[in-house]
């Protein structure tokens, strides 16, 4: 909340950064390329990178640090990115969204990782004719590799079709790994669950809880996520070709079954939890039940002993020579009647 504090106040469109001091500066990187030639450089500042772009490629900008407003500002001016979508890349607390401007289409997405708890990361992409600007955090996991890969490679249909595939591709390769994080969660809540089953502990129920927190956080981020991409499906910008939009469709498919997926999770975490409670409570049973039996058992013998440890003289069968075998005896009949009759009602 404290970045959040230097928007206060300010009107719409100002850039100004909003999310983690970032300690490295920013880089920027260029793919330029079509089905026959791929050519790939880094560059310091944005105009040296804007220069070398090639006519008759595919060119992708990809810029990894987004705290230099200045770099931000100049990529505004360069394609004419409307003041808000560049507000928007600069504040690192969106929620997934895709908005059509005239000449642009962009999108703003969560990369998510998983390690021991989930890790987000918010990536935006701005397509325009025959060009991609991809802004992302500088982090150690990166979802774009695997594309880099397949352009070096010239695997698939991504060096012979145009931007708005690769746009596809992109959302695609972030929305995979939706499925590793989930994954990983099922794997965490299957070992809880035996567990459960074997012994139950309270770290069992924590470790349920803070599942259950990463997956409402999970659903927070892909719900809005479906929204964006169903939306892209309803109303096709003009930047997608009609050859494109069959890939969309199966982006949508592939959101729809996320949510799924943390659906059901949610469902096993709430059975699990439930599990959890009502066997710690039978157990609980089961340990008053016990002691309710003893008590039942010594309440009697306990009267018994009471009554003759009383200081009175004269007492039935106080000084006969057989007295303290007979209580014993008695004690014993009574304690032996008690829980054979508790037996027999299958009370333990």
């Amino acid at each position: 909340m404290k970045t959040y504090q230097q928007k206060y106040g300010a009107p719409p469109g100002s850039l100004i950064y909003v999310g983690p001091k970032q300690h490295v500066s920013s880089k920027i990187t260029c793919i330029s390329f079509n089905e026959n030639e791929i050519l790939e450089a880094s560059y310091s500042d944005f105009e040296s990178c804007n220069a070398s772009l090639l006519k008759n490629h595919i060119n992708w900008i990809n810029i990894e640090g987004v705290d230099n407003v200045k770099l931000i500002d100049a990529i505004g001016i360069a394609y004419k990115l409307h003041p808000l979508t560049l507000e928007d890349i600069l504040h690192l607390e969106q929620r997934p969204k895709c908005e059509d401007y005239e000449h642009y289409l962009m999108a703003t997405l969560k990369m998510l990782r998983y390690t021991s708890t989930i890790e987000s990361e918010q990536v935006t992409l701005i397509l325009l004719q025959n060009t991609i600007i991809t802004f992302q955090q500088p982090d150690n996991g990166d979802a774009f590799e695997v594309i880099r890969n397949r352009l070096k490679a010239a695997k698939g249909r991504v060096r012979k079709m145009g931007a708005d595939y690769l746009f596809y591709a992109l959302m695609d390769a972030i929305v995979d790994w939706y499925f590793h994080v989930i994954e990983a969660l099922a794997d965490r809540i299957a070992k809880i669950e035996e567990k459960i089953m074997e012994e139950q502990e309270h770290k069992d129920l924590m470790e349920l809880y803070r599942i259950k927190r990463e997956l409402i956080f999970l659903r927070k981020q892909v719900w809005p996520l479906r929204d964006m991409i169903s939306a892209l499906n309803r109303e096709p910008h003009a930047l997608i070709a009609e050859s494109s939009t069959l890939y969309f469709r199966d982006l949508l498919d592939h959101s729809t079954r996320i949510i799924d997926s943390v659906e059901s999770q949610r469902d096993l975490i709430a059975g699990l939890m439930d599990v959890h409670l009502s066997s710690n409570s039978n157990r609980m049973n089961e340990v008053m039940k016990t002691l309710t039996i003893l008590s039942s058992v010594f309440i009697p013998v306990t009267f018994i002993a009471g009554v003759y440890g009383m200081n009175f003289k004269d007492m039935p069968g106080l000084y006969k020579p057989y007295g303290y075998a007979i209580i014993w005896g008695l004690m014993l009949v009574i304690m032996g009647g008690l829980l054979f009759y508790f037996k027999r009602k299958k009370w333990f």
